[in-house]
């Protein structure tokens, strides 16, 4: 489904209010303030792909605001990818402040306050991810927020220009393969940054971080093999048990506890899945779980409702 909105269609003193009222309803509730006096022009496309969303949006200078008050009504996070292709954009976040423009894109966290702005024209290709769908794919997803990655050549450039292609192509495909795509550009993010491994820089040095990522990335691809306990993680990466205890301690949480929150994610991506025709059980099985009732158990404490529930709620959503 494709929404599309435009300020030469809005009288010239209703056109400010408009864009607040789009943007806001597009990624999420922000406050606006506008660069100069003159009239503001502004466009911006936006298209549904299954789990993700991707918008063109063209205006003049502005600067967005989320604040801690937008935040209070916000049940489910989500992350903004943010890809330049002409004008310069700043962003400040947590305590950082950056600025990026073509041939590299920035990613937002919807979940803590913000500014985002660019003083002159710009054209922006974004893409909106579900909280819950990228943290399934990277571990602390958050660590990226205020970081550019590139997208001059490799992975990023890549993941780039199929974003674009994408926004030329939408409306030639149905639904299911619009869905498709989604999933596609989400996997492209990841290899993307994956493949850039000073934005996977934590709170630890160099030296622990790139353990730190290798060691969940093994965990990422191996979430179905059943006996993935942390003494098979430390031997497959070359390390102590104890020394993989503390690497993972520093960033806050036990290696048992990633494991099993990165199998519980993998497992809310296939309930949220429209197309996905796999039991509970299977579902279970398939990320490594040998006991439904287990998988429950821990689905349950994680999300406050049980995978059933949680499937149904989303069918009811997608209806």
């Amino acid at each position: 489904m494709q929404a599309s909105y435009a300020t030469a269609d809005i009288p010239r003193h209703s056109r400010r209010q408009f864009w607040q009222d789009v943007v806001s309803r597009i990624y999420f509730p922000l406050d606006l303030s506008f660069a100069g006096h003159r009239d503001f022009q502004g466009s911006l496309a936006a298209w549904s792909l299954g789990p993700v969303s991707v918008s063109r949006n063209v205006s003049d200078g502005l600067l967005y605001k989320r604040h801690a008050h937008h935040l209070l009504a916000e049940r489910e996070e989500s992350y903004l990818i943010t890809v330049p292709d002409h004008g310069e954009i700043r962003f400040a976040q947590d305590g950082k402040d950056v600025r990026c423009g073509p041939g590299a894109f920035l990613i937002e966290r919807s979940h803590s306050p913000y500014e985002f702005s660019h003083r002159d024209p710009a054209a922006l290709w974004v893409l909106k991810i579900p909280g819950a769908a990228l943290r399934a794919r990277i571990g602390c997803p958050e660590r990226l927020a205020t970081r550019q990655i590139d997208a001059a050549r490799g992975a990023g450039a890549l993941f780039v220009d199929t974003l674009r292609l994408t926004g030329a192509r939408i409306e030639e495909i149905d639904e299911p393969a619009r869905a498709l795509t989604g999933r596609h550009l989400i996997d492209l993010l990841v290899m993307a940054v994956e493949s850039d491994r000073s934005e996977l820089v934590g709170q630890s040095s160099s030296v622990r971080n790139a353990h730190l990522h290798r060691c969940e990335h093994f965990i990422r691809t191996h979430l179905d093999n059943m006996r993935l306990v942390p003494q098979v993680v430390a031997d497959r990466c070359g390390i102590s048990l104890r020394y993989l205890h503390q690497i993972f301690e520093a960033e806050g949480i036990t290696v048992c506890s990633y494991i099993r929150n990165q199998r519980l994610a993998m497992c809310d991506a296939m309930l949220r899945d429209p197309a996905c025709r796999k039991s509970l059980a299977e579902i279970a099985y398939h990320w490594g779980y040998g006991d439904q009732a287990q998988f429950s158990r821990h689905y349950r404490s994680r999300f406050g409702r049980t995978p059933s529930e949680a499937r149904a709620a989303y069918r009811a959503c997608d209806s």
